[in-house]
């Protein structure tokens, strides 16, 4: 019997997307002509960025923990981007860069915020039946974030990777999340955007898994496919959790 509901955080709570497709979609509409492959590795820069900062980024509400995020984001594309996409932040200048990181920073917190307000609904439903629980590689704050949006009240374990030490898809920060709500892993599902690091993990380890694959993600990337061993169930939207029989 499922008594316990394990949610990946990025991409899954905060809304359909995946955080890079979403930096690319508000680089876009700031004007910047920047493709996925080449914004994908001044995404992955930041997140280092985030994950070594240790304790500092433990202070950051959501605006500051973008700000961050893109300002790294900017300085790794002005040292290690293509000719053209150097080219172009040179020519906006400081204040040009300042203010476009301030734009993209706006609209990407405000989704998120969209997003999480949007799960709220969801979570407080499913909270009367389950047991709840986050499991995210994230920079130190994910309290601190689920706090501002309110959700706070509604986890019994939220599992921030810098805090204990231990990233996905590695097993040990899913037995924290089961230690922390005191389930076994047959009693719990895995809810997670990610076959490779929420699923597959979570699968090896005997919990259930439900792989979240929102319908405006089915274009974006390349995808697993749609039979999986590791998948016991596929959902495109949060609210579908509600009438799966376990």
């Amino acid at each position: 019997m499922i008594t316990a509901l394990l949610f990946d955080f990025g991409g899954t709570l905060d809304g359909p997307t995946h955080w890079l497709d979403r930096f690319l979609d508000r680089y876009l509409a700031a004007g910047i002509e920047i493709s996925r492959e080449e914004l994908d590795p001044a995404f992955d820069h930041a997140n280092r960025a985030g994950y070594r900062a240790g304790k500092v980024m433990q202070r950051f509400g959501l605006n500051e923990l973008v700000r961050f995020l893109v300002g790294n984001q900017f300085e790794y594309l002005r040292k290690e981007g293509s000719g053209r996409i150097r080219a172009m932040l040179e020519t906006a200048g400081a204040q040009g860069r300042y203010r476009t990181v301030e734009e993209i920073t706006a609209a990407f917190a405000s989704d998120t915020g969209a997003g999480l307000a949007h799960s709220r609904g969801v979570l407080e439903d499913l909270k009367a039946r389950y047991r709840l629980g986050v499991v995210s590689n994230f920079y130190g704050n994910l309290d601190r974030i689920l706090a501002e949006a309110r959700l706070d009240k509604l986890f019994d374990a939220m599992i921030d990777s810098s805090r204990i030490g231990i990233f996905k898809p590695e097993p040990g920060i899913f037995a924290a999340a089961l230690k922390a709500l005191k389930v076994a892993p047959s009693g719990a599902a895995m809810v997670g955007d990610s076959i490779e690091k929420d699923c597959a993990p979570a699968h090896r380890l005997g919990l259930k898994t439900v792989w979240y694959r929102p319908s405006d993600q089915f274009d974006r990337g390349a995808m697993a496919p749609k039979a999986d061993a590791r998948v016991d169930y596929t959902i495109h939207a949060l609210g579908e959790l509600k009438s799966i029989k376990w």
